[in-house]
C-alpha cells in the first residue's frame, strides 16, 4: 500500500512546516520537492511567505483542491482537528500521513471511514528510497 500511495500522490499539504532548515518538517519538505512532489507548506505563523516556489498557507482550507495527501508534523493531540479540516476542505484527498511518533486512533478511524488511506509512525523521506529506490 505504501508503494502505491507514494507512486500515486502528486500534491502534498505538509502541516506543521518549519522555515528552520534544521527542523525535520523543513528537511522532509525539501526532499519531497526534490523527488518531484508539489509540496504546499501549512503554518499559520509563516502564511504568505514562500518555500520552493509555493506560498505557505495558514490552514488546509487555504490549500488548492488538488491536494491528495496531508503529511502531519503536529503533536498527536492536534491530529484530530487536522484530519477533520482535511476531510472538510480537500475534495481530492486520498491519504492522511502521520509522521513518526504521531498517531490519533480516532482521527484514523474517521479518515478510514471516509475511504482515505491512513499511514502513521512513518516518514515519506524514509519510505521513498526504501520502496522506490
Amino acid at each position: 500500500m505504501l508503494r502505491a500511495i507514494l507512486t500515486d500522490t502528486r500534491v502534498i499539504a505538509l502541516v506543521g512546516f518549519s522555515a528552520n532548515p534544521a527542523r525535520p518538517s523543513h528537511d522532509v519538505a525539501q526532499y519531497l520537492v526534490a523527488k518531484g512532489y508539489r509540496v504546499i507548506p501549512v503554518n499559520p505563523g509563516l502564511a504568505g511567505q514562500m518555500f520552493e516556489g509555493e506560498t505557505i498557507r495558514a490552514s488546509l482550507d487555504d490549500c488548492p483542491p488538488e491536494v491528495d495527501m496531508v503529511d502531519i508534523f503536529r503533536r498527536s493531540e492536534e491530529v484530530g482537528a487536522v484530519v477533520d479540516d482535511a476531510i472538510a476542505h480537500l475534495p481530492n484527498l486520498r491519504t492522511i500521513w502521520m509522521q513518526i511518533g504521531v498517531f490519533d486512533p480516532d482521527a484514523a478511524k474517521r479518515a478510514s471511514a471516509q475511504g482515505l488511506h491512513v499511514v502513521w509512525n512513518k516518514c515519506p523521506k524514509i519510505e521513498l528510497p526504501r520502496l522506490l529506490g
